[in-house]
């Protein structure tokens, strides 16, 4: 029998696209508790990707890199939590910091993933088969509400709409001279983790051939840990870039991603955007390995398309986890062809 919560804390304090994937677990709980209050404990990075979350009633931030960095910070983010009384807490982001968070804020029932990180603090610890990569993270997330007998399957994301993004938008619009009507390509050439990177080289490469073929416009996108690659494309490639690598706020990107008409992007969190706002999305997986495959991290939608290593470079990933700098494991040809798939869709 499911249990009547009225006041339910939700924890995913990791990155962009975890942050994404969880919504629609959001929506099943908002679906299970309709009259409970629901909140939300993100990082100050994902915060404008779920302020005005229709299925959520509240924010709040953990920002431990700076007020909650220290030992009084973290005390201070307790004593909030506290105050709040929850009687559950869901910690999708199942790391030491976030358990001890709500076994140390007293909340009763506490569910999360079984692991090594704290995990015992949890009232209930489900299995955490994540690491096997053998379903889509977003559906990870909804096992965790089959713990609580709820049967969510609907994997409809959301990212709310900033009006002020919108109007950032229009500005942009007359700064470069893009038309309502015009197509353009945006290319994300970053990633938390190296091992990610698809080189410099062939995305310039890529660049020069979709100039050639379709002749659109193409913007640069992603945050500063982005500018090193983003700068040596733009001095490999011949034509005009429109550069906003970090100079956009997450919801001047979705603002921007909701109009582009192909994104383009190694495997991390502006692809999972991408799904979630509709557009067409090329994701490049460097990676095929268990737990950070595609099966696990794609982007899901009808107009989303993967691109993944030759047999050669799974080979290789298997043994030493990494490829060499500037290894050709996908190649240029194989993100055209994905490409040039959509446009026949259109």
């Amino acid at each position: 029998m499911k249990e009547n919560f009225k006041n339910i804390l939700v924890v995913r304090t990791d990155r962009v696209g975890d942050v994404i994937l969880t919504t629609p677990s959001l929506s099943g709980l908002r679906k299970a508790y309709p009259k409970a209050k629901i909140t939300v404990l993100v990082s100050p990075l994902t915060r404008e990707l779920i302020e005005g979350n229709p299925f959520i009633d509240e924010v709040l931030i953990d920002d431990r890199f700076k007020e909650h960095k220290s030992f009084v910070g973290f005390w201070q983010l307790v004593g909030m939590l506290r105050r709040k009384r929850f009687d559950l807490a869901i910690v999708f982001h199942t790391k030491k910091r976030a358990n001890a968070l709500c076994f140390l804020a007293g909340i009763p029932r506490r569910i999360g993933y079984r692991n090594n990180k704290f995990g015992f603090l949890l009232t209930d610890q489900v299995k955490d088969e994540r690491r096997w990569g053998l379903k889509h993270e977003a559906e990870y997330c909804l096992d965790i509400l089959k713990h609580m007998g709820i049967n969510e399957k609907d994997l409809n994301f959301y990212i709310p709409v900033n009006r002020q993004a919108e109007d950032w938008f229009k500005e942009l619009q007359r700064a470069h001279h893009i038309t309502d009507k015009e197509k353009f390509f945006l290319i994300h050439a970053g990633a938390s983790d190296p091992c990610r990177l698809w080189p410099a080289k062939q995305y310039s490469q890529l660049i020069e051939q979709l100039n050639r073929q379709y002749h659109y416009k193409v913007i640069l996108i992603g945050d500063e840990g982005a500018r090193a690659i983003s700068d040596e494309i733009k001095q490999l490639t011949s034509i005009p870039l429109i550069d906003l690598v970090g100079k956009t706020s997450l919801s001047q990107l979705a603002s921007l991603i909701r109009r582009t008409f192909i994104l383009i992007s190694n495997d991390s969190g502006p692809v999972h955007m991408g799904s979630a706002l509709g557009c067409a999305v090329v994701a490049i997986f460097i990676r095929t390995l268990p737990g950070v495959n595609p099966v696990r991290w794609r982007p899901l939608g009808p107009r989303a398309r993967v691109v993944e290593p030759s047999e050669e470079g799974q080979i290789l990933s298997s043994v030493s986890g990494h490829n060499p700098p500037g290894m050709e494991v996908v190649k240029v040809s194989q993100v055209l062809e994905a490409v040039d798939g959509i446009f026949k869709l259109c």
